[in-house]
Order: structure tokens, then sequence, then C-alpha cells
């Protein structure tokens, strides 16, 4: 095995353990498994039932449910009774946290409990304790005199279970010994699946969430590598960013978490948690996993020891800067207007640009492209003041004004020294191990590329294993010494852009997530060569992806939970009136959480929280600091915004002038 992979270079599934769920198999190479949860109050029966159903047509193949208590967990035999009349035999899966007593009894009665180790037996006040070596030992002990009836229950009934982390709801234990850090996490599983072990009870999957992409797909890296070094095997894995949100940036963030870990052959189930109705995430689950149906991976060159460590590097790989391109620069994004046949002022507006004739001045957005690839066309009226043009070398050498723009070559117009060069940026075209690779002495380009302090690669792939294929080679250029800024180039022919957008946010979102790339330009191609691409979902879509990945924030960040019969209030209709009167706030983080099971613990690294802390009534949170109980729902997103003014992180609506 590589790493925490059984390939980096081409898909694989990972082998893990077979895991039974009613009549369900997981892991063992059996196809990866879609599951959502109910969102309905557990107690009532036919709500449950009835939104259980819709999912299950939608194609979900393990429900869960929230058993907060001895009640619900009681309540769900009516559940499963009243389905199994109506002849669903799918799977169902009881949502455990604080409880042990309700665990046990929904362990009598579903498929599979899912307990979490941060609060099922420990408890979160966000006290730092120190403890000594054999404090720690009769804490574990302690846990293991709790959770080892469920274990025996769980063996007894041939029920499954899902030992499920979170990162924001870790222990004062855990955090005390390991921080708030994906190690943490890993521990914190491996504490219950060792006892678990001890009691020869294997029907287990494991996960590690959080609402971090890049704290989740390392928490999984590591456990792997845990399990395989402690254990000596794999136990299925159920992968799921945690409190995505809704809409467009929820399932960015989701691809991104998630398709990462599949497109190195990792995970056996997934969930896309959007704060939508949940059969509105099965769709998205399909989207994803179809990619690994029936892969047929191209071979390229294996990844050698020597190299291997740029892959377990989680900071930005180290390039120079070219103008606003590379070093310390955030990554820009280049929009594709090669479909176009004649750029207007009216065009950029897609793209974050508005032009104000009264004025003569432009309006840029915080999500205004930096550059544009135009291939051939020429534009004939004067530009914002921060965006510049990326033309083929042909028509580039036409161009007058060759301060705005700039060439892109292929690769042999670029080993071609007689052609005439940009004397601050050049753009070169690189594919990555397509069928002919290389068509030209690579290294040569290698040798060249590293020379000029002009050039930028742009790396692009064509391939099935296209991601696999530019982490290839930037490994290459890696142990070339090569530290030229370098461009993601990612193109979708797709047929709907709810495939591409899943397309765009695994493809990119994983090398960025890696800290590979400077920039990223996303293209759609359709089939249909008359129809035209949406180019300003295409630029949303970019600055989602470099906001998903950490890499450039452009917007305000909503740490939203999907709802669960749990939840204090309407999530998706609160969701909306506070993403309506914040969305302007650039790079803060706002939890919204639909009760305290989810919050605080759950918000993990959110700036201000709000969670329904009873009927009615809110809590706000700073932080992991309550700053306001009680807060009666009709006025919490008024106090909400005065909490934002007190801390001075708000600011009035404006729009930026050029």
């Amino acid at each position: 095995m590589e790493l925490y992979a059984e390939s980096l270079t081409e898909y694989k599934r990972l082998a893990t353990r077979e895991v039974k769920v009613g009549d369900l198999l997981l892991g063992n190479f059996h196809p990866i498994r879609i599951q959502t949860m109910t969102t309905t109050d557990t107690m009532n029966t036919i709500a449950t039932v009835e939104q259980s159903i819709r999912c299950i047509e939608a194609g979900a193949e393990l429900v869960r449910i929230t058993a907060p208590s001895k009640n619900e967990a009681e309540n769900l035999l009516n559940i499963k009774n009243e389905l199994r009349k109506r002849g669903y035999t799918t799977p169902l899966v009881a949502d455990i946290h604080f409880t042990p007593n309700a665990a046990e009894i929904a362990a009598r009665i579903v498929e599979k409990v899912r307990v979490n180790p941060g609060n099922y037996v420990d408890k979160k006040k966000f006290e730092l304790i120190e403890y000594s070596d054999a404090d720690y030992r009769e804490e574990i002990e302690r846990i293991r005199n709790r959770f080892t009836p469920l274990v025996k229950i769980c063996k007894e009934y041939g029920t499954a279970m899902r030992i499920g982390t979170n990162h924001g709801s870790l222990s004062d234990r855990i955090m005390s010994r390991y921080g708030d850090t994906p190690i943490g996490m890993v521990e914190s599983a491996m504490e219950f699946l060792r006892i678990a072990e001890s009691e020869n009870y294997y029907n287990i999957v494991l996960s590690m969430k959080s609402s971090n992409p890049k704290v989740m797909v390392e928490a999984y890296r590591l456990l792997i590598e845990n399990m395989h070094d402690e254990l000596g095997h794999c136990y299925p894995l159920h992968l799921g960013v945690t409190e995505a949100g809704d809409g467009e940036d929820g399932r960015i963030k989701s691809a991104i978490g998630i398709g990462t870990l599949l497109e190195d052959g990792i995970g056996d189930t997934i969930r896309v948690s959007l704060t939508e109705d949940p059969e509105f995430e099965i769709p998205v689950c399909r989207d994803i996993i179809k990619r690994y149906v029936d892969v047929k991976s191209v071979s390229i060159p294996p990844i050698k020891k020597s190299s291997l460590s740029i892959l377990t590097v989680k900071d930005k790989r180290n390039s120079f800067a070219i103008k606003n391109i590379g070093d310390n620069n955030v990554p820009v994004v280049i929009a594709d207007f090669s479909k176009k046949n004649k750029i207007t002022p009216d065009d950029l507006e897609d793209i974050g640009y508005l032009y104000d004739a009264v004025t003569d001045k432009w309006n840029i957005s915080d999500i205004a492209a930096d550059y544009i690839f135009c291939t051939d066309k020429k534009i004939d009226f004067a530009l914002p003041g921060t965006l510049r043009i990326i033309n083929n070398y042909d028509a580039w050498r036409q161009t007058i004004d060759k301060e705005k723009c700039f060439p892109i070559f292929n690769e042999q117009q670029y080993l071609d020294e007689k052609n005439e060069r940009s004397s601050t940026m050049n753009f070169v075209m690189l594919d990555c191990y397509s069928e002919n690779y290389p068509a030209f002495d690579i290294k040569k380009l290698f040798n060249q590329i590293k020379n000029d302090a002009t050039a930028i690669v742009c790396v692009s792939s064509i391939n099935k294993n296209a991601m696999q294929s530019i982490r290839r080679m930037f490994i290459e250029l890696e142990e070339n010494e090569i530290k030229n800024p370098v461009i993601i180039i990612c193109d979708s022919e797709d047929d709907t852009m709810d495939e591409s957008l899943i397309h765009f946010a695994i493809e990119a979102g994983a090398l960025l997530l890696d800290g590979f790339g400077n920039g990223i330009c996303l293209g759609y191609h359709y089939s249909d060569t008359n129809k035209i691409p949406d180019y300003k979902l295409m630029n949303s879509i970019a600055f989602g992806i470099l906001q998903a990945t950490r890499t450039r924030i452009s917007k305000t960040e909503y740490i939203s939970c999907p709802s669960c019969g749990r939840t204090l209030f309407d999530l998706q209709e609160t969701t909306a009136k506070i993403r309506a009167v914040t969305n302007h706030l650039k790079g803060v983080k706002i939890a919204i959480m639909g009760c305290i099971v989810n919050g605080p613990g759950e918000m993990a690294d959110a700036d201000f929280g709000y969670v329904g802390s009873g009927p009615g009534k809110i809590t706000l949170y700073r932080g992991k600091e309550v700053i306001k109980k009680s807060v009666p729902e009709n006025i919490a997103v008024e106090e909400l915004i005065n909490l934002l003014k007190e801390s001075e992180a708000w600011v009035e609506p404006a729009l930026v002038i050029a």
C-alpha cells in the first residue's frame, strides 16, 4: 500500500473488511453505498416513515434517524414496522449522542447504530485538564465499562455500528492530550475500536467528519495508516463533510472532501450533508459516485519513495511569483471565454465586473476573475484595471497592448526559441501523461521552464484518472526542482452543470487541498457546439472551490447543519435569513446549528454561532464562548448582527470601484 491508499497513480479501491448492515453489504469492494438522514421529529412515526420512503425512492441505501433519548429509541420500532409493512426493507441507522441507554435500546431494533466517541461517554465543557498517564488509563477503563454493553448487544443482535468521530465534538480529554487535530480525531475512534475488537466484535464502520475538508481528508488518511499499523486491517469508511451548508457551496464543499478521498479509492459509503430536505442529498451523492464506476485508469509513472514526502505535506507547494501568480499570492481565477464569438463589457458582469456608463467606472465584486482566456479574440474596449487577457500565441503576436495581454504556448511552440515571448509573463500548456506523452523533448522543456522566470505552467489531463495524472506531474516538477507557478486546467464534458460542479470540485479541489496549484481555469465543453456555458455559475464555482479549500477567501462561510429530528427551528428558512444579511462579510465564518448536539461542538472553527437551545430560543456564540442565552427566535438574527458589530466583524455592504 502506498501511504494511505492502494495506489496514488491509478484508481484502486482500498481493501476493507466486509460489514453486514441488515441485508446490505459494505466494504470488501462492494459498491459505494449512499445514505442520508431524516429531518423529522422521530416521535412522529408517519412523518418519519414518509420522509424515509422519499429518500429510499430517491436512491438512499441506508436511512439514519436521530434517537436523542430513550423515547425516540423505542419509537424506532414503530418506524421500522411501518416501513416493513409498506414493503421497504432498507436498513435503518440510529444516530446517538450523549445517551448510551438510547443506543442500547436502538441496537436491539435497527440494523446499525452510530455513536460519537466525543460525547458517548466523555463530556465536552471546553475545559483544559491535565491528565497523568494513570489518570488517562483510568478514563479509558471508564469508557470500556460504559461502551462494552453496547458492543455485546450489537454482537448478540447482529447489529452493525459506526464509530463516527466529529472534529468539532472531540472530548475535553482528547483535546487536552492531542489538541484540536486530525490525530486527536483518529485516537478518539481508535480507543473505541480497540474495545470493540477486544470483545471480538468487527461489524464496524468508521468516519472522520469535519466541516473543514482539509481536516477531514487528513484525518481519514491518518486513520487508515493507524489501522493498518496497529490492527493489520482496515474497516469500511463512511465519508462526509459535516455541516457543509446548502446550495452551491454545500455541494462544492462536500464534493471536495468526499471526492478527494474517493479519487484514491478510499470510502465505502457516503452522505452529502446539506441544509435541505434529505431527498435532495441523494442526486448529489449519485453524481459523485458515478465517477468511480468502471474506471479505466491510464498508466502513469509510479511514485518513487524518494518523492512520497510531497504528498504528506499539508502546506502550499513552494513557487516563486510572476506578477500576481505564485509564491504567497492567493490562487488566481482564469475565466474561459474561448467559446464566445465576441466579448463586450456586458460579458464581464458574469465574472464580477459591472460597468457604470454614467461614472465611466467598473464596479468590482469580491469574486471577480483575474484573467480571461480569449483564444484569438480581440477586445476593443478598456478593461477594468485589475483584469488581464490570455491569448493563443499567434493571436497574441498581433496584439498591440502587450501590457495587459499575455501569450499561452503549447509545448512545441514554447520549445521553439525563435518564437517571440512576453517580457513578463508566458503561459505554457503541459499535457499530463496522455497516450502520446511526451510528444516532445520533456527534459528540454523542463530545463527551459526551470530557467525562465516568466514561465507559468498550465497543467491538464484528458485521462480518466486526471487528478492522479496532474498530481503526478506536480511531483515530477518537484523532482526536477521546478518552482514556477502552476495553473490547474480542469475541463468538463458532462451533460449538466450540476454534474460539472461535482467534476470541477473533485478534480481541482483535491489538488488544491493538498497544496498544489497557484490558480484554476474551469472549462465547460458541450457536445452541442451551439450551447454557451453559464459563465456566471462557472465563475462562482471557481471561487467556491478556492473558498472550500481555504486557499482564497472571498465570501462569508456558513457552517450549517443538515437538520434532523433534534432541530429546534426552521433551519433552511433561518439559514436563508442569516445569509441574506451577512453574505457580504468576507472571511467571516458563521455557524447555524439546529440544537445543542451540533453546537457548540460541531461549530469547530466558526467565528460566530447561532444555536437552537430550546423551543423558540437561540444561544449566540463568539467562537466557543456563550455571549447571549435564550434569545427569542423572532429577534435572534437582529441580535446576531448586533454581536457582529460589537465584535468589530461587521462592515456595511459596498462595491469596489476601479
